[in-house]
């Protein structure tokens, strides 16, 4: 490529990444994300069929999902229609919800739009002493039903909420009734008692569908479109005889409750009741409410601003050292005779700066996979902020990421052995092998280990061997064949000239001032990087070990483009002082000291799994530390990689303004 061609590629990626800023900040004022592309609204006529689905349920406490109809609950093959049995239908999730434990299937409720019902019986179940012990289990462990209408996740009443100083415009434009209640995504499968060592079964549920009405043309009726999905539980002993007059009377009532013990007895009636209400919220703000049950963006932007604060006193700090100190000296070192210039500190190791670090090919691996990863992260990101991988699009985020990564394995593979061909490596191919397998292997090796626990427990989190079968074919069938691609390419290029020769003997290194130890320096390094994002941490952490939404990823995009500058600069940073220590082992330094930043992740999940979690159970224990390891593990390779290339772009620079003879 010619340098015209470097231009407009610059020009093309500085004008890509200020359109997706500019749409991160429209994103975040307008608190919402896009629409996405191929979700169409759906129109319902008066009388249509709306379809209820079940999901997953969750616990916050053990951290195992199951799919909803492996609870003793109506199913629909329980019964018969015609003489036959009514079909179970499952429905194809994609990749991410699978690896996401969600398990989308039928029930047997019945809703039609516009037609309210009230005590409607379900089905009727006698439960043997082994049902009674799982719906007790689950209710102790305060499980919660997620069910989709249209979908969107069913939601709970828990409180109101008293609005200060309301927006007329959202007056206006929004239905205060619902607005007014605060909402928990999901509904509780049931209430234990602690004090009285008593479980009640929530065995009747309140549906209220809120739409939005679209007037019809003339001479056509009008349309309407479900903007919010509302479930109430409520438990009720019905009894053994009891006529629908009494089972509609007690389900007025709501009393009395269902004990566990009364269901030993007799069987157990499920019941529903269905409420249509017309609301003024428009079709494209219906997540609103679910994403704002989290609360406001107003601790994002206290992130943001303690994360510029960092970069800020680190752009201050890289502009003392190189408009000043780096500078002063390179125009005092030009200014004399290259041979009787007096070389001190950084330049007197010219001739060892670029000897190559210990373990080449491990610093190579590592190097290609924090490549990969950073790109699936960067375009992840892109696509995030621009509406593409909304909450709407269940399991498209973790769907997007694994493709993303396969595919970038092109990127692994080029910079690994460009980076390997660097330091004079001759055996191409092992190290292409190590790409293809060292993070991808310990990943999925780990994931598979926690996988056997849940095949153990019978969780929809368990992934099926048909899937994990798919994603080794994902890896072995396009990821290390584009490894190899990326590899050649690479091998075949001449390796990059570095701008000074090294010597054949290694200088020795002078004895180091104790701040400048490896492992102090290298530690001392990562807290700045953490310090950027350990706030937007605390929501990411959330969303996966609470089951929240997590929407905010304009404010993500900007937390991460903070990051990256975080690394480069205490990178260079440190890097500078290392050389100026006489001291040129500054290979790994560099990676380790942004990389370090994973350990600071490790140690706040650890902080945040005894403060702000309750999960209870040895294999809960080991899926969360399971997990947050593969995380910490994929953060260090990225901050890592993002640190060396920052450094190593450095180091070229300045040892290339100086003519060393």
């Amino acid at each position: 490529m010619g340098k015209g061609s470097n231009r407009a590629l610059i020009i093309f990626g500085v004008i890509t990444l200020v359109f997706t800023l500019l749409m991160a900040i429209v994103s975040i004022n307008n608190h919402t994300a896009f629409v996405i592309p191929g979700f169409a609204p759906k129109n319902y006529q008066k009388g249509e069929e709306v379809v209820l689905k079940t999901n997953k349920i969750t616990s916050i406490h053990t951290q195992i999902p199951y799919s909803y109809h492996k609870l003793p609950v109506c199913k629909p093959k329980d019964l018969e229609s015609d003489g036959k049995k009514t079909k179970f239908i499952q429905e194809a999730e994609n990749l991410g919800e699978i690896l996401m434990g969600d398990r989308i299937e039928t029930s047997l409720y019945k809703l039609n739009m516009l037609e309210p019902k009230k005590c409607q019986i379900l089905c009727q179940k006698k439960l043997n002493p082994h049902s009674l012990k799982i719906f007790r289990e689950r209710i102790e462990e305060e499980y919660i039903v997620h069910w989709l209408v249209d979908h969107i996740p069913g939601a709970q009443k828990i409180g109101k909420t008293l609005k200060v100083n309301p927006s007329p415009k959202d007056d206006k434009e929004f239905d205060s009734s619902v607005d007014d209640w605060t909402f928990s995504v999901g509904f509780r499968l049931g209430e234990y008692d602690s004090k009285a060592k008593e479980a009640y079964l929530f065995n009747h549920v309140d549906i209220d569908i809120h739409y939005h009405k679209i007037p019809g043309v003339e001479g056509e009726d009008p349309s309407y479109r479900i903007v919010f999905f509302e479930v109430n539980p409520a438990s009720i002993d019905y009894g053994e005889s009891d006529d629908d007059q009494n089972i509609k009377q007690k389900c007025q009532n709501r009393k009395p409750s269902l004990s566990m013990k009364e269901t030993q007895t007799k069987p157990v009636f499920f019941t529903y009741s269905v409420k249509w209400t017309e609301s003024n919220k428009p079709w494209s703000h219906r997540w609103d409410k679910y994403l704002t049950m989290q609360g406001d963006g107003q601790i994002h932007w206290f992130s943001i601003i303690n994360s510029l604060m960092i970069v800020l006193f680190l752009t201050g700090m890289v502009a003392m050292i190189m408009m000043r100190t780096l500078h002063a000296d390179l125009r005092r070192y030009n200014a004399q005779d290259p041979e009787d210039a007096d070389e001190s500190g950084w330049k007197l190791v010219h001739g060892d700066v670029f000897r190559p670090p210990a373990w080449p090919m491990l610093f190579s691996v590592l190097v290609g996979s924090g490549v990969q990863v950073t790109g699936m992260t960067l375009i992840t990101m892109v696509f995030a902020v621009l509406g593409f991988l909304s909450p709407a699009n269940r399991g498209g985020l973790t769907t997007a990421m694994l493709v993303l990564f396969v595919w970038l394995g092109v990127l692994a593979g080029y910079f690994s052995t460009r980076t390997y061909k660097m330091f004079n490596g001759k055996n191409w191919k092992k190290n292409t092998i190590v790409t293809a397998f060292f993070f991808p292997g310990i990943s999925f090796g780990v994931f598979f280990f926690l996988n056997i626990f849940l095949w153990s427990q019978g969780s929809s989190g368990g992934v099926p061997f048909g899937t994990l079968v798919a994603l080794i074919a994902l890896w072995f069938g396009i990821s290390v064949p584009l490894c190899f691609f990326g590899s050649y390419f690479a091998y075949r290029k001449d390796a990059p000239e570095q701008p000074v020769r090294t010597n054949q003997i290694p200088r020795q290194i002078p004895a180091q001032i104790w701040y400048m130890n490896p492992l102090f320096s290298i530690l001392m390094g990562g807290i700045l990087p953490f310090g950027a994002v350990f706030i937007e941490l605390f929501f990411i952490l959330s969303s996966l070990w609470l089951h929240q939404f997590y929407y905010l990823f304009p404010f993500l995009f900007i937390v991460f483009l903070i990051l990256v500058l975080t690394c480069a600069e205490i990178t260079i940073v440190m890097c500078y002082f290392q050389l100026c220590s006489e001291d040129y082992h500054w290979w790994w330094r560099a990676y380790l000291t942004s990389g370090a930043s994973a350990f600071y992740m490790f140690l706040y999940s650890v902080f945040y799994f005894a403060t702000k979690l309750d999960i209870t159970g040895f294999i809960p224990g080991v899926l969360y530390f399971g997990y947050s390891f593969i995380m910490c593990f994929a953060f260090f390779v990225m901050t890592g990689t993002i640190g060396y290339y920052a450094c190593y772009f450095f180091v070229r620079k300045i040892y290339s303004s100086v003519p060393f003879a």
